[in-house]
């Protein structure tokens, strides 16, 4: 496994977000298309942002604290049928819980934690966009900001994802 982070948020040709892992210690980048509703919950967990009343994911996130779990890391576990797979890795105690889920869902878990994402080394590619068009650290940037940015994005920019 090899631990990465949430470089950027793009919208690929098709309008479809995408959420762009980079593995810590490398260049090499996991791709995973979410729904929208996920990529703003990505967004919103990158700056932190919060309501007067819980969301899902803030919600799951009150679950299980309330429960005295805590959650250890996520991990985006395989890609099959160009459907990726996760897996939250819940600890309460001396035990460790294995909970299958979608990755944006997970992704957007791990970011209200603050719990480090892993990756199976075998879903790593080769960057499908240079790197000086990803910023490093997405978590300072403002909701508002992203959600523009994004509706502002010329796919072209990123060119097409070639394994």
């Amino acid at each position: 496994m090899i631990q990465v982070k949430v470089v950027h948020l793009a919208l690929d040709q098709k309008n479809t977000p995408v959420v762009f892992l980079k593995e810590l210690d490398g260049d090499r980048i996991v791709p995973i298309w979410v729904a929208p509703a996920e990529a703003g919950a990505i967004a919103m967990g990158l700056s932190g942002q919060k309501f007067d009343r819980p969301l899902t994911h803030d919600l799951l996130k009150q679950v299980i604290v309330g429960l005295g779990a805590e959650l250890d890391r996520i991990v985006i576990t395989q890609l099959q049928d160009n459907t990726y797979f996760a897996q939250l890795h819940l600890r309460k105690g001396d035990h460790l819980y294995h909970v299958d889920a979608r990755p944006s869902d997970s992704i957007a878990l791990a970011l209200r934690f603050d719990a480090p994402i892993f990756a199976e080394e075998g879903l790593l590619t080769a960057k499908p966009v240079s790197l000086e068009q990803v910023p490093d650290d997405l978590s300072g940037l403002d909701p508002d900001a992203l959600k523009q940015r994004l509706k502002d994005l010329d796919p072209e920019d990123f060119g097409k994802f070639q394994p």
